[in-house]
């Protein structure tokens, strides 16, 4: 590993670089030297400057002020293409997929192999795509990545997974000398971390340089050969990652002691009346499922990639139509909430038309896995976004009430100490973290008596993680059950009072107490217990 990242030969060199949107500070005066051939990990809170610094490095957005070096050379990119030609590849956070074309289409989208017609080579930009040759490229390249996805496949229809998958051998086809990679894990089932990890190795002993953006305190401990920490748009200190640990990092990042990472479990009483019970619901994805969550309770949902997670959140969200089951919502909105059954499914109504609306009337309210698809409409205000599924506690006869709007908003906004611009803002405007809150923000404004949190901290930095848990333990304690389904066992562990592990569509355990352990859940979720029978 690198001693000092000032002794190697520096691929990328940033000299006093200053970023600002609008009136808000992104960058004040970013000094950074990055090895070639190194894995050099960014880390900090939302809106420290992490993604603007990657961004910056390959070509995304210009810096107001400094001055960027590529291999000792002056740069100024105005154009990710122009990057792309000194051969750095960004792989971002929010994905950047073409729906309609094939996940090999994707990958080797801009540089797909042409023929003339006549049995020749053509140009990237004439003649017919040479479909056969594509799809020898796509299986060697994701066979030497490791990953099982198949190259015809349409890539809109792709959970968030593997679009993931998608961006990251889309950078690896570009045979890039420096690849920006931010977040690229948050997505991922534990086995593609696993992979994903030994590309990176791979990458850096084969001479590439990595740019690796990540929450996930313990990877870049595992993998970076050197760790810059950033806070409030300023380099705190670089440093070699060896001799770093997640305190010490966590330290430099908030400039204060974290203290634990879970608030305490508050205790749910036996008799806590149930807010949702589920019997034998059967919708796409979903096979059957039986569950109960109870008023104050945090339920955890664990579960590899594709075992129905996210199909049964979108079920009981009424997104999409179950076939068959009952499914009864207990109490319903405030200020009503409380007085019994308000919704409850039979086979003789789940021919209706599937309508989340009817779900939050209802009092069931949801976080979906993608803010970026599902969530946010990032070019409108971030009034908009908090008050849009709330749009008649504003209104009078027809018309949006602006000042009891903003009013609303504001008291929400606070509750979740969301950072950034004022309300008139886009959404866009604001950091992932702060984005991921934007949806609480939307939820507390319902004030449901259910909450489904489809990986509620995905893409979000320690400190606004922590913030995120004190506000789900808040919510539980306030009598609000909550389901939170999550790829992060720890996560898991720490909040849920019980888990339900799913498996093919179906829950394969139910594990509560001194039960509920890592090894538990990985054997229920890779179905150790069938094997072992």
């Amino acid at each position: 590993m690198p001693e000092d990242p000032g002794l190697q030969g520096a691929h990328v060199e940033l000299q006093d670089v200053s970023k600002s949107f609008g009136g808000a500070r992104a960058l004040e005066e970013v000094s950074l030297r990055i090895a070639r051939g190194s894995i050099h990990a960014l880390v900090g809170e939302n809106g420290a400057g992490k993604s603007t610094l990657g961004k910056i490095i390959s070509g995304v957005i210009a810096p107001d002020h400094g001055h960027l070096l590529i291999s000792g050379q002056p740069a100024r990119f105005h154009a990710p293409r122009e990057a792309l030609a000194r051969g750095i590849v960004l792989i971002a956070q929010e994905m950047s997929i073409a729906p309609a074309l094939t996940v090999a289409q994707n990958v080797f989208l801009g540089t797909e192999p042409r023929w003339n017609g006549f049995g020749g080579r053509a140009t990237r930009r004439n003649g017919f795509l040479d479909r056969r040759e594509l799809r020898r490229r796509y299986q060697k390249l994701a066979g030497d990545a490791g990953f099982e996805l198949s190259g015809d496949a349409p890539a809109g229809r792709l959970r968030t997974a593997d679009q993931q998958k998608v961006e990251i051998l889309r950078a690896l086809a570009r045979d890039a000398e420096l690849i920006v990679m931010d977040e690229p894990t948050a997505a991922l089932s534990q086995p593609d971390v696993v992979r994903l990890h030994e590309v990176i190795r791979g990458l850096a002993a084969a001479g590439t340089t990595v740019v690796l953006v990540s929450h996930f305190l313990h990877e870049v401990l595992e993998l970076a050969d050197t760790v810059t920490v950033l806070r409030d748009g300023r380099v705190v200190r670089t440093a070699p990652a060896a001799g770093e640990t997640e305190d010490t990092l966590l330290g430099a990042m908030l400039g204060r002691s974290l203290g634990a990472t879970f608030p305490a479990k508050q205790f749910v009483t036996g008799d806590a009346p149930p807010v949702l019970s589920v019997t034998d619901l059967r919708a796409p994805g979903v096979n059957g499922v039986s569950l109960q969550v109870r008023a104050g309770e945090i339920v955890g949902m664990a579960g590899l990639v594709g075992a129905g997670r996210t199909e049964l959140a979108r079920a009981l969200y009424r997104a999409s139509r179950p076939t068959a089951g009952t499914v009864r919502v207990t109490g319903g909105s405030a200020p009503d909430a409380g007085h019994g059954p308000v919704s409850r499914w039979h086979p003789a109504a789940l021919f209706r038309p599937p309508s989340p609306r009817e779900a939050l009337r209802d009092g069931v309210a949801m976080i979906p896995e993608s803010r970026k698809e599902h969530g946010l409409l990032p070019g409108r205000s971030i009034t908009e976004n908090v008050s849009l599924a709330s749009l008649a506690q504003v209104s009078r006869f027809g018309l949006v009430r602006r000042r009891a709007e903003r009013h609303a908003v504001g008291q929400v906004l606070g509750q979740v100490a969301v950072r950034g611009p004022g309300q008139a803002a886009p959404a866009a405007a604001l950091s992932g973290g702060n984005q991921q809150k934007l949806l609480f923000a939307r939820v507390l404004l319902r004030q449901p008596r259910l909450l489904i949190a489809d990986e509620p901290t995905r893409g979000v930095d320690v400190g606004a993680k922590r913030a995120i848990y004190d506000l789900l333990a808040s919510l539980a304690a306030g009598g609000l059950g909550v389901l939170i389904i999550s790829s992060d066992i720890e996560e898991i562990l720490g909040l849920a009072h019980r888990t339900l592990v799913m498996r093919g569509g179906r829950i394969a355990a139910e594990l509560s107490g001194d039960d509920m352990t890592e090894a538990a859940i990985l054997g229920a979720a890779f179905g150790a217990a069938e094997r072992g029978a």
